[in-house]
C-alpha cells in the first residue's frame, strides 16, 4: 500500500517540497532588507515633463498585455482555471500603472505600489498552473491564500525591511513551473510558451542588473531597466499567446495527473 502511495504521489511531493522547503531555507538566512543603490537607475532622462521617461513609459506593454488577457479570459475562448488567470492578466495590468508610479518617483515607499501587483500575478500564475496540471480543484482552495501571502511578503518587507518572504514569493512560482513541465502532464497542448516566458523572465532580471552597463553599451540610448520592463512584458505575451492557442489533450486523466 506505501509503495503504491509513494509511486502514484511522489511527484506531488517533489511540489510540495519546492514549496516549502525554498521558505524554509530562506528563512534561514538572516534578514535582508533593501539595497539603497536599487533606486539608482541609469537613464533620469525626463521627456515632455515625465521624470525618468524610458523607465515610466516602458511599462505600457504590461497595460496592453493584461488588457488583451482580460478580454481573452471574459470572452471566454479557453478552457482551464480561468478566474486564476483573470486576476493573473489584472495583475499584469496593474503592473503598469504601479511600476509607471514607481519610477515617476523612486523610493521604498513608491515601491511597495510596483511590487504589490506583481505578487498577484506570480501567485495567480502559480494556482493556475497548479490546477491545470495536477487537479482543478486547487484553484478554488489555493487562489485566495496565495494572494494574501502575496500581498503580506510585500506588507512584511515595507514595514519590517526584510525581503526574504517577497523573495520567496517571486521566485518560487517560477522553480514549479520547471517542475510542474517536468514531472506533470498538462491538460493543455502548446506549453512550450511557459518555457519562453520563463527565458525572459530570467533575461528581464539579468537587464536589471546590468541597468547602468546597458545603458553605457547603448551609449545612452536606453538603460537595462527599460529593456527589464520590455522583456517581463514579452514574457507574459507568450503566457497570453499559450492560452489563445491551446487546444485540450486526449487521453487526460484528471485523478492521476497523467
Amino acid at each position: 500500500m506505501n509503495v503504491k502511495f509513494v509511486a502514484r504521489f511522489w511527484r506531488h511531493g517533489v511540489i510540495f517540497g519546492i514549496v516549502f522547503g525554498s521558505l524554509v531555507v530562506l528563512l534561514g538566512r538572516p534578514p535582508f532588507g533593501q539595497d539603497p543603490r536599487y533606486h539608482d537607475f541609469a537613464d533620469r532622462r525626463s521627456c515632455l515633463g515625465v521624470p525618468n521617461c524610458l523607465d515610466v513609459v516602458s511599462n505600457a506593454p504590461f497595460l496592453l498585455v493584461g488588457a488583451a488577457g482580460l478580454r481573452l479570459c471574459m470572452r471566454r475562448r479557453f478552457a482551464g482555471a480561468l478566474l486564476s488567470w483573470m486576476v493573473f492578466f489584472a495583475g499584469v495590468a496593474l503592473v503598469s500603472a504601479g511600476s509607471a508610479a514607481y519610477h515617476w518617483r523612486p523610493s521604498n515607499g513608491t515601491l511597495v505600489w510596483d511590487r504589490l501587483p506583481m505578487t498577484i500575478g506570480f501567485m495567480a500564475l502559480f494556482v493556475a498552473l497548479l490546477s491545470e496540471f495536477i487537479n482543478r480543484k486547487l484553484e478554488r482552495v489555493l487562489l485566495g491564500p496565495a494572494l494574501l501571502a502575496g500581498f503580506a511578503s510585500v506588507l512584511y518587507w515595507h514595514f519590517f525591511d526584510d525581503l526574504r518572504f517577497y523573495v520567496w514569493v517571486q521566485f518560487m512560482p517560477l522553480i514549479v513551473i520547471l517542475a510542474l513541465l517536468a514531472f506533470f502532464r498538462s491538460r493543455f497542448t502548446h506549453q512550450w510558451p511557459l518555457l519562453g516566458a520563463l527565458a525572459c523572465y530570467v533575461a528581464a532580471k539579468a537587464f536589471e542588473a546590468f541597468d547602468h552597463e546597458v545603458f553605457r553599451w547603448t551609449q545612452g540610448a536606453i538603460g537595462g531597466h527599460a529593456f527589464k520592463h520590455l522583456l517581463a512584458a514579452a514574457g507574459c505575451g507568450l503566457i497570453l499567446e499559450m492560452l489563445r492557442k491551446r487546444t485540450p489533450m486526449e487521453g487526460f486523466s484528471e485523478s492521476s495527473g497523467t
